[in-house]
């Protein structure tokens, strides 16, 4: 079969593709901009996509296409609707980089809580050689004990999480989303509610039109002054003007963000602030990371390939 990836770029080049290999010949594209998608795909029976997005206008002429990867957990870069029209099956990877991200969401943590950044600096810049002192204490550390951690969406990566809070002492509590019920035994509360109690907000939940924006001026000023905001889930899902506001005025402490809603990013005024860390969307990408991403794409072309595509694929 002949396979396409539209952004190889995007899976780096020191991981081991024969999982995939095996199954034909890949024909792979470092980046693909929208205008040159519908051409690259035309002859493909499998499609590997990150971020290219494909819709109805890109398949209009993929004859051959049988199954679209997406190389991803989130499948918002797909038209489910239009593939299922024209039978070509999707299927995406859970679980791979829960690990990962959640290592990342404690590094944002301890980072800000032991003011790394700021001791490094003084440290290269030659002030501790300087010290009267052996040590210096010229910007806080906090003990993430007895933090109260608010996690809005537990699933795989949000449960990871919550142990890992757990493991260091700290008090979690998950949001109750509107409509949904919950078991007595876990810690839910209303969004507001567990943002005006958490030392630390958390996000991981999908981008959907009710996440969209749930993270605004009203939701950021309800939040204690000296609370950190990490969103490791999707940029759209924090109004970002509205973040830079309340970062700028210091109604909470820090934000670190891993996403925003343009990637890569325009210029942005939060650039310039001294109180937010934002990384390029890295979150998921350790290399054991993408390695089993690899190896959970092979697996979806496998049941493809020995026809058990309908037992694993998005839409049904």
């Amino acid at each position: 079969m002949k396979i396409v990836i539209l952004d190889a770029d995007t899976l780096g080049n020191d991981i081991d593709m024969s999982p995939i290999s095996q199954f034909g010949d890949i024909v792979a594209y470092p980046v693909t901009a929208a205008s040159e998608t519908a051409e690259r795909i035309r002859d493909a029976e499998v499609v590997i996509s990150n971020k290219v997005y494909i819709g109805a206008n890109e398949i209009q002429n993929a004859k051959n296409l049988k199954l679209v990867c997406v190389a991803a957990t989130g499948y918002n870069n797909i038209d489910l609707n239009a593939l299922n029209a024209n039978n070509i099956a999707a299927t995406n990877v859970k679980g791979y980089s829960s690990q990962t991200v959640a290592q990342l969401v404690f590094a944002y943590m301890l980072n800000v809580y032991g003011s790394l950044g700021e001791y490094g600096e003084l440290t290269h810049s030659g002030a501790w050689q300087k010290s009267p002192t052996f040590t210096m204490l010229n910007f806080p550390i906090q003990d993430l004990e007895n933090k109260t951690l608010g996690i809005i969406g537990a699933g795989n990566i949000g449960g990871r999480v919550k142990a890992i809070a757990e493991a260091f002492g700290m008090k979690v509590v998950m949001m109750a989303f509107p409509g949904k019920e919950y078991p007595e035994s876990e810690n839910r509360l209303p969004l507001n509610e567990l943002l005006k109690v958490s030392d630390i907000v958390t996000l991981h939940c999908p981008l959907t039109p009710d996440t969209q924006n749930l993270i605004g001026l009203e939701q950021l000023r309800i939040m204690k002054t000296s609370a950190i905001l990490i969103n490791t889930s999707r940029g759209p899902v924090v109004n970002l003007d509205d973040l830079y506001t309340a970062l700028k005025s210091k109604k909470i402490r820090h934000a670190c963000i891993d996403v925003l809603p343009q990637e890569p990013p325009q210029d942005h005024p939060i650039f310039g602030l001294r109180n937010v860390t934002i990384t390029p969307h890295i979150g998921w990408a350790s290399k054991e990371a993408r390695q089993r991403l690899i190896n959970g794409i092979s697996a979806n072309i496998k049941a493809y390939a020995d026809g058990r595509i309908d037992e694993i694929k998005l839409l049904r």
